[in-house]
This record gives structure tokens, sequence and C-alpha cells, in this order.
């Protein structure tokens, strides 16, 4: 299977490099012109060596015919010489700016990409490793293909240059240089899929040693590995994939440099061949001295432009299988959805019959679910872990679609995206941005209204917080990328609810929204939630029963299903499962 995907990319060359050629174009087209442009000037300087050279000799070895006195002569060749030096770090320059920009444009095309991706497809194992080895081998390529044409570009008009020369001094000389280009081909060829497939073969031991150096490096996870005493593990199992990465590398090195090897000495036999000829042409008087040296410096500037073309050429066919695999990953997800339009409530949210199952899981995560959420209503889910509750809030915040039943909003079954963008969720394990507190608040927002965000800010229950802070609602919290400030998960739980706040919808998925509060703040937050909401409905996930007891209505989840329903005194009426929990849970403060 896998050889079939190679022989398919290798089939599809030729249309990866003009699909990459285009790439480059549309990413820089100034850039691209003038990158070419030192191209033509540098092959013209090479040819205008050789032509001088021609003329050096002509004046150093027959005066009476040189067409040039021997000064003149010189400083042309000087001349040229120079202008043909400086062109490459010209080049260099000039490529790296180009490869910047091809290396925007595809970050834009895979990040159209992951943008389009529903939830269900993003949190798959197949979609992040694809991902991942994306972000690992295709993203690295821009450059090199960038570098890669040009250079093709460039050899290709000094091998026609120095090929003009040749012709016309000896025909003969010309195939006995073009016939290292062959192998030195086909070695690409082969090198270009062994290393796809070792990129391939390593991608998923790739993503567990990186994960290993985030938990050995980064910050989040720095006082649970040290109170555990879990580094000397973590660099055990860090060292045990070193190892096998160093093998796995060793051997593809080897290929690669077998690869280096026979080339170099494929050009090398050619170049060697070459210059014997021209000797054996002067000594059989076919070409004179002043034709020999000029014949000469066409050769070996011949062999450097076809090291080069090889070179360029080997490195298209090396990425050609990660263009093939970047396209294929930007061309597997759904069209771009159209933006959502935030919907008033004014009756309610249902959900009837809704059954939603994980990709590869035998059961389903939600199996037959009826809940009702009313305009201006609190509704609490509660039940034990992996009963389902998270995965439902999902699906009436529109981030899931349900395999089967219904989701109506109003009565009307509302496309995803203007359920998405009517509903504000905050989940358990909220992002903790490293950007300002304002930019905290206001990032579903490119308006960023200060006055709307400090309103937020002051509704969470933020605004003492916010007076300590050094530069107020401008403060960088965090330390991750800049010298901010630190606050304490409780005021970062209050950042998360002015965010939920400032969007301004008309349902709200609150899940865990206590978790790290103290119980004066917990106490505060729900002796006052309607008026904190404002008027909007909520739909609360909490293992808190203290925190559930003000909803109107409770329902109490187990295996994926709705198993009781009511408001808390009717529940405990009833003595089912949402009574025991409650018990249970008291039962530690008594």
């Amino acid at each position: 299977m896998r050889l079939g995907r190679l022989a398919k990319a290798s089939l599809a060359t030729p249309r990866l490099v003009l699909a990459a050629a285009r790439e480059v174009r549309q990413a820089d087209r100034s850039g691209t012109l003038v990158a070419s442009a030192y191209q033509l000037v540098g092959a013209v300087a090479a040819l205008g060596v050789v032509v001088t050279g021609k003329l050096t000799f002509d004046a150093l070895l027959t005066p009476e015919r040189a067409a040039l006195g021997l000064t003149p002569s010189l400083l042309l060749l000087a001349l040229t010489t120079a202008l043909s030096g400086a062109v490459s770090p010209l080049q260099t320059q000039q490529h790296r700016i180009l490869g910047e920009r091809v290396s925007q444009r595809v970050w834009d095309r895979l990040l159209d990409t992951t943008a389009r991706a529903d939830l269900v497809t993003y949190e798959s194992t197949g979609f992040a490793t694809a991902l991942e080895r994306v972000q690992q081998n295709a993203l690295t390529r821009p450059f090199a293909v960038t570098t890669a044409l040009l250079g093709l570009t460039g050899s290709l008009l000094g091998v026609g240059a120095m090929s003009a020369v040749l012709l016309t001094v000896e025909p003969l000389l010309l195939p006995l240089l073009l016939a290292a280009g062959v192998p030195a081909v086909l070695l690409s060829r082969w090198a270009s899929r062994t290393e796809f497939a070792f990129a391939h073969r390593l991608t998923a031991l790739f993503r567990r040693r990186d994960y290993l150096r985030q938990l050995l490096t980064r910050r989040p996870y720095a006082a649970e590995v040290r109170a555990f005493d879990a580094t000397p593990r973590l660099r055990e199992r860090h060292e045990r994939m070193n190892v096998e990465v160093n093998a796995a590398l060793r051997a593809q090195v080897r290929r690669r440099q077998l690869v280096a090897a026979l080339t170099t000495l494929g050009v090398a036999a050619a170049l060697t061949a070459a210059l014997l000829a021209i000797v054996q042409l002067v000594q059989s008087g076919r070409i004179g001295l002043a034709e020999a040296g000029a014949a000469a410096i066409a050769v070996r500037m011949l062999s450097g432009q076809l090291g080069t073309l090889f070179s360029s050429i080997g490195g298209l066919l090396e990425s050609a299988p990660f263009l093939a695999d970047l396209e294929r990953f930007v061309t597997s997800g759904p069209p771009a959805a159209p933006r959502g339009r935030k919907r008033p409530l004014a009756a309610g949210v249902a959900l009837r019959g809704v059954r939603f199952g994980y990709p590869g899981q035998a059961r389903y995560a939600v199996d037959g679910v009826d809940i009702e959420i009313r305009a201006g209503e609190v509704v609490a889910l509660v039940g034990e872990n992996g009963s389902g509750k998270t995965t439902l809030a999902k699906i009436v915040a529109g981030l899931y679609e349900p395999d089967t039943g219904t989701r109506h909003w109003d009565g009307v079954a509302l496309p995803a995206p203007d359920v998405r963008a009517s509903v504000t969720v905050i989940f358990q394990d909220f992002v903790r941005y490293q950007m300002s507190l304002r930019d905290n608040i206001t990032i579903s927002d490119d308006g960023g209204s200060a006055e709307l965000a400090e309103e937020a800010a002051r509704a969470a229950g933020l605004l003492r917080a916010v007076g300590r802070l050094p530069d107020g609602m401008d403060t960088v919290l965090g330390r991750d990328l800049d010298e901010g400030v630190d606050i304490s998960g409780g005021q970062w739980q209050r950042v998360a609810l002015a965010r939920a706040l400032y969007r301004d919808t008309p349902l709200i998925v609150l899940d865990e929204p206590a978790a790290a509060l103290d119980p004066r703040a917990e106490h505060e937050l729900f002796t006052n939630v309607r008026a904190t909401l404002g008027g909007r409905a909520a739909l609360l996930i909490s293992h808190r029963f203290s925190s559930t007891r003000m909803a109107d209505r409770i329902y109490v989840m187990a295996d994926g299903r709705v198993v009781e329903c009511g408001t808390h005194d009717e529940l405990m009426a009833a003595a089912g499962q949402y009574a025991e929990l409650y018990r249970l849970q008291s039962a530690a403060y008594r």
C-alpha cells in the first residue's frame, strides 16, 4: 500500500513541480522576477567568463590574431569573474525572502484546512497524526523547493550557455558530461522515496518524543513533574526514543551518503573523461591551445552547472512526495463553512432523540437524549464521569452534529454555524491565552470594545483583581511568551467567565465553572448567577451539587442517557440516582 502511494507520488512529480512553481510565483511575483533575473545574470556572467577566457588565451598565445589586446581581455575576464561571484550572495539573500513568502503562503493553506475541519475530525488520531507529519516535513520544504526551482532555472541557463560553447569547439565533449545525468536523476528518485518513507515511519515516534520534551520543559508541567520526581523516568523514556531515532537516522543517512557518493563519482568521471578528451584533441591537432583553454573552462563550469542541475532535480524529487502529502491534506478537508449568524433565543433549544458516537467507538456517547433549555433558564447536567455530559453540551453548542435525532432552536433546525455563533462555551480546560487581560476577554471580537470588556470583567467579579494589575486591563497574563503577570486559577476562571459574558450570546454553556473557585467565590457566583448571566439561558455542567440546586431543571445522565429530570426538590423526593449522589457528596461535610 505504502509503495503504491510512493509510486503514484513519483508519477505525479512533474505536476507537483509545476504546482510548486505556481506557489512560488503567486507568493511573491516581483520577488520571483528578481530571483529569475539573478539566475539570468549568473548564466550570462558564466558565459562571459568563458568568452573572455578565450580572448585572454588568444592574446597570450596568438597576439597577432587576437580580437583584443591582453590588457582589455584581462580586464573583461576580471569583470565577468567578479560579476559571476557577486551574483551568488545576491541570489542567496533573495532566496531567503522568497522562501519565507512561500512558507507563509503554505502555512495559510494549512491553517485554512485546520479551520475548516469540524471538531470530531480535529480530535481524531488520524487527523492529528497527518497534521503533525505535514508540519514536521512538508512545511519545511517550501524554502528547499524555492531554492531548487531557482537553481534548476539558473543551471538550465548555464548548461545551455556552456553547451553552446562546447558545441562550437568540439561537439563530442557534450555527451560525455551529460551522460552523468542519467544515473544522478535515477538515484535522486530512489533517494526521494526512501526519505518520504523514513519521515512517514517516524512521525508517531517524533510526536511521542516531542510530548516528553514538553513535559520536561514547559512551565505548566514543571510543578507536578518535580512533585512526583518523574524527571528520571521521563528522561529514560526520552533517551530510549533518541536511540530509536538515531538507529533509523543512521540507516537513512547511509543511504543518502551512498547516493551522494555515486552521483559525485559519476560527475567526476564525466569531467575527467571530458578533460582527457580535450588533451587528446590538442595532441591530434583538431583544436588549438586557445580553444582548448576555453573548452577546459567551459567543461569545468558546465560540470558545476550540471552538479547544480542534478542537485536541484534531486531536491525537487525529494520534496515531491512531501508536497503530495501536503496537497492531500489540504484538499481532504471539507469546504469552508459559511460564517454563522447570531440568532436571538425567544422560546428555547430542544434536543429530541439525539444520538452521537465517536469514530471507532462501539457504543454511543450520547444515546437517545431529550433535553430542553428554555430562554432565560438555567439548566443543569449532572452525572458521574463518562456519562456523556460534555459530549451532549458540545451537541447543544453546535460543535458536534448528532448522528440521529434533532436539535431545534426556537423550533427551527438551524445550521451548525448559526448555532455556534449563538452559543458560548467555557470548558473546564479553558484556554489561558498568553495575552493581555483585555485580549483574553475580547478574543471573539476583532473590535475589542473597551467599555464592554470592562463591563464583562465587572460582571465576572474581576474588578478587584484588575485594580491590582500593573497595567490594568492591558496587563499581559501568563509567563510563557512574555514577562507577564501570573494570576491564580480562580482568577483565570473568572477571566474565562468574562470572556463568555463579553461574547453576549443568548445561551452559555458552563462546564464546571466553579472548579477553581474558593467556597466564598463559588457562593458569590451562584447566589447571583442569574444577575451575572443578565437574562441569558445557561446549560451548567457540574459535579458540585451545591451549584446545581438553583437550576430551573436538572438532567441526570448515566451511560449516555438521561435517567432523571426535575428540580432539586423533585429529584430528592424521587430518591433516585441524583438523591444518592447528592447525599454521598453532602455526607462529606457532616
